[in-house]
């Protein structure tokens, strides 16, 4: 409103804008990614426990132990940045944060194979999640099952930074598109998300294959564990950005020499990467633990009917599991649509009471006003929005896999489950990158002096960055991140669920009585019409259905 920049203190919506950060990459994100680490944590308890047949209670035990020694490894390794190589300059900061998520999961790789000599026996057996076959495991099995969830995790970090940094040809490009016009950055980093999705969806199908075929579904919820070995890392280089950005507020609302504002400027950009990182991190485990969630959903299942049910696996190709399986691919879509329009509509209140206030208090928009804006009002205003909006999405996702199983049964809550978990991983990572590129691309073109191709900040070209930016907030820091909690969610409700949903007419679809009536009651009705009218064809066609109802009642029975 009236070109003032985002963090001046003349602008009500200022402290919003610092509190938001603090509240959505730090509490939020942090709370995303302690969510998955309990939840890859309980995967594997409940496969190690229920398929146990032989060492299970050291198989149960192991992943906890492997999540107990990340914690020392990512102690030891922050001394890399603070003593051993500490930052000398600004183009050292994105170096020095890199180099501790690598050398993190290089030293995981030693540390969790003595974890695993020490606290595995020899050899255990577990029951396969498919079939009836007994699978037999070594300890180094296990411990390569964790490794590849680790250097998977670490190569979906690189491929972030390369697709979200400045310092690399993707954000480059994308700030070159800024020259023709908003429209056209939009175009380039829309395709710059769905090109980042590539690389780390194959990475994630390996180690899934991998895992899988080393120790059957055990050794998927070992891989989500070592996504997450160096969890302690991985949050510190997230929280960093969010923190560089608020320091930046800070020297601009405190009026401070604007070579500090630049200083922070540049740390916000790296910020930006890492933050980026971090949610690449994010969706590749909440993807890797939801589908660990799936195997002890299945399990679970297994365990409730006695065999009867999923002993062969799930058969995608069943009727009510591959309808399932398209609607849980919409669940996503859904979601971040409505979440999006969340953003929008608290965005245009927040607008519309910063120009309030403007209007009441014309001298905010003097040099040195005299008064002071009113923050609370658009903190509250955040505020109500974040806890009303939230409803409808949250219930969405809380009541579609209950609302499944109960009244279709666990074939369709299988079909569910699959469909979302496909498509929340490649819109979240499109999402995610494409937010985090344009966030970067805008300070790539602030940095650029006002001589150059770019123009610098206050040019056209800058104003395209910041519609870009504009809409990528909501992609990065809502829809995109929320994702993880759709697919977590669902598979976790439906483990917990997974002996209710077999207990209702033995996991079957309980509406076939339903549908039936439906049907009868349709043929009463069109009987009477039918029977109303004087045409021969409607009246022999009306004989006709009774023969038709019952085989069809016959059939569905």
């Amino acid at each position: 409103v009236h070109g003032i920049p985002e963090d001046d203190p003349r602008t009500p919506a200022t402290i919003a804008d610092n509190v938001g950060d603090n509240v959505g990459d730090v509490a939020g994100m942090g709370s995303d990614l302690f969510g998955s680490f309990a939840e890859a944590t309980c995967a594997a308890l409940v496969l190690g426990n229920s398929i146990g047949l032989s060492g299970g209670w050291d198989a149960m035990v192991f992943p906890v132990a492997v999540s107990a020694v990340g914690i020392f490894v990512c102690l030891i390794c922050s001394f890399i940045a603070t003593d051993i190589m500490p930052v000398k300059s600004e183009g050292d900061v994105e170096k020095a944060l890199k180099l501790q998520l690598i050398s993190t999961t290089i030293l995981m790789i030693p540390t969790v194979y003595f974890t695993a000599e020490y606290f595995l026996p020899q050899e255990f057996e577990l029951r396969a999640t498919v079939g009836v076959d007994v699978v037999t495991l070594h300890p180094w099995q296990a411990c390569f099952c964790v490794i590849m969830g680790a250097v998977g995790g670490l190569i979906i970090g690189l491929i972030t930074e390369y697709y979200t940094s400045s310092s690399y040809k993707p954000v480059r490009e994308l700030a070159d598109s800024c020259k023709t016009g908003a429209a056209t950055n939009m175009i380039y980093g829309i395709a710059l998300g769905y090109k980042s999705a590539i690389i780390p969806v194959i990475v994630l199908s390996i180690v899934v294959y991998g895992s899988f075929a080393m120790a059957d579904m055990y050794g998927v919820s070992l891989a989500a564990i070592g996504f997450l070995s160096n969890l302690a890392t991985g949050l510190t280089i997230d929280v960093y950005g969010p923190v560089c950005d608020n320091a930046g507020g800070i020297a601009e609302m405190a009026e401070l020499e604007p070579y500090v504002r630049e200083k922070t400027d540049a740390l916000d950009a790296a910020g930006n990467t890492t933050a980026a990182i971090g949610k690449g991190f994010a969706i590749g485990s909440a993807a890797l633990v939801s589908l660990a969630l799936f195997g002890a959903f299945v399990t679970r299942v297994r365990h409730a009917s006695n065999d009867t049910l999923f002993q062969d696996g799930v058969n995608m190709l069943h009727p009510l599991t591959f309808a399932f399986l398209i609607i849980g691919g919409m669940i996503p879509f859904a979601f971040a649509a409505m979440t999006m329009k969340s953003v929008g509509v608290a965005a245009m209140e927040m607008v519309m009471e910063v120009q309030r206030q403007f209007d009441e208090k014309p001298h905010l928009l003097d040099a040195n006003p005299t008064e002071r804006p009113d923050y609370d009002a658009c903190i509250a205003i955040s505020t109500n929005a974040s806890l009303k909006e939230m409803v409808p999405p949250g219930a969405m996702v809380i009541l579609t896999p209950l609302l499944t199983g109960i009244f279709f049964g666990v074939y369709a809550v299988s079909g569910l489950l699959v469909g979302s978990l496909i498509a929340s991983v490649q819109l979240a990572i499109s999402m995610s990158n494409s937010g985090g590129a344009w966030d970067n691309a805008k300070k790539y073109i602030e940095q650029a002096s006002p001589d150059s191709d770019l123009k610098g900040k206050g040019s056209d070209v800058h104003k395209a960055a910041v519609v870009g930016d504009t809409v990528g907030d909501p992609f990065k820091d809502t829809s995109g991140p929320a994702l993880n909690i759709v697919m977590k969610l669902m598979a976790v409700l439906s483990l917990v669920f997974a002996d209710t949903f077999y207990a209702v007419k033995g996991g079957k679809q309980k509406w076939r009585c339903v549908v039936i009536n439906c049907l009868c009651c349709l043929y009463q009705v069109s009987d009477n019409f039918l029977c109303s009218l004087d045409s021969p064809c409607f009246v022999n066609r009306s004989r006709n259905l009774p023969a038709l109802s019952c085989d069809m009642a016959s059939h569905l029975s």
